[in-house]
């Protein structure tokens, strides 16, 4: 069998992204053919601190594209031209997708600060690529190798959390993570619980009313019409516990840090971002540029990105058979 071709940019070009890239390569080799698409000066300068160069791994091809000032370039900044230049890995790396060059995306990570100071309105890689690939329904999956979270909402303000859900959003998600589960992780019946939004999924009404009015509705039906085990609104710590002992495939998340907090506490070394619905599997590390560590190559830790491309080869095979 042909070895599954993946494509990695290399994210922001101030920031981690380069160093947890040539380490993560300099583990993975072999196992795939790679095409990094990033700036070969700013990757040298990593390779001369690390002594290990990407031109002598065999399967891994760089798209050099030469967008990185080199005039007072620094580790560690937000820089309007750092936030384009990331911009620019992704939009090549969209060409080659279109083109069937490369099976899947991994994405290092980006700065939301300099990509808004670079003209870009787009809070993340998840809604950019949605953007760019016309996908209308999406979500951000957050994982490790005993949690899995859908979320309904992502970079958004918590007071605006309520007002973003209703019995739409909540069916889109759930559809997405069932559909997901099945093409992507080979799951025949997955099994969803979905978290309350307020505190004890609001006690029967007591603590907020999102639940009666709007989530339990939402739910009805779905069950039978997906062929999937759902389970809700439950109280997030109940849901949580119950997930990370194996009780369900996947959790949907209200907002960000119902997701976050337990996934960084059951294995942050091995969490993943994922984004489901689009028509190609993307992933990325689940941590972001480490600006404060980034001008020392040495300590940069490519496990979160060994992780995000380790789970986009498996997502792709079992795609490929789906």
């Amino acid at each position: 069998m042909k070895k599954t071709r993946v494509g990695i940019t290399m994210g922001d070009p101030s920031g981690i992204g380069p160093s947890i890239l040539l380490k993560a390569i300099g583990r993975l080799r072999g196992s795939a053919e790679f095409l990094i698409i990033g700036d070969a000066w700013v990757l040298g300068k990593v390779e001369n601190a690390l002594g290990a160069k990407l031109s002598r791994y065999q399967g891994v091809r760089l798209i050099d594209l030469k967008n990185v000032p080199r005039k007072d370039f620094a580790f560690g900044k937000i820089r309007a031209e750092y936030g384009k230049a990331s911009i620019e890995y992704l939009d090549k790396a969209m060409d080659l997708l279109i083109a069937k060059e490369i099976d899947c995306l991994v994405t290092c990570p980006i700065s939301k600060e300099a990509v808004k100071l670079a003209g870009f309105r787009f809070p993340g890689h998840t809604e950019y690529l949605a953007e760019c690939s016309a996908t209308r329904d999406f979500a951000m999956m957050l994982l490790n190798r005993r949690l899995k979270f859908s979320l309904l909402t992502t970079h958004i303000p918590l007071k605006d959390v309520s007002s973003q859900i209703n019995k739409g959003v909540i069916r889109k998600n759930i559809v997405l993570a069932v559909n997901s589960l099945k093409k992507l992780w080979a799951i025949k019946k997955p099994r969803i619980v979905v978290c309350g939004l307020n505190p004890h999924a609001s006690d029967g009404g007591i603590i907020g009313k999102e639940e009666l009015a709007i989530l339990k509705p939402a739910l009805k039906g779905l069950k039978a019409r997906l062929k999937a085990v759902i389970v809700g609104p439950v109280s997030s710590d109940a849901a949580i516990l119950k997930a990370s002992k194996g009780k369900f495939d996947a959790v949907v998340a209200m907002y960000h840090d119902q997701a976050l907090i337990p996934l960084k506490l059951t294995g942050y070394d091995t969490g993943v971002n994922m984004t489901l619905g689009l028509p190609f599997v993307r992933t990325s590390p689940l941590h972001g540029t480490a600006f404060d560590i980034a001008a020392i190559p040495s300590l940069a830790d490519p496990s979160s990105l060994i992780e995000a491309i380790k789970l986009a080869v498996k997502c792709t095979s079992n795609l490929k058979k789906a």
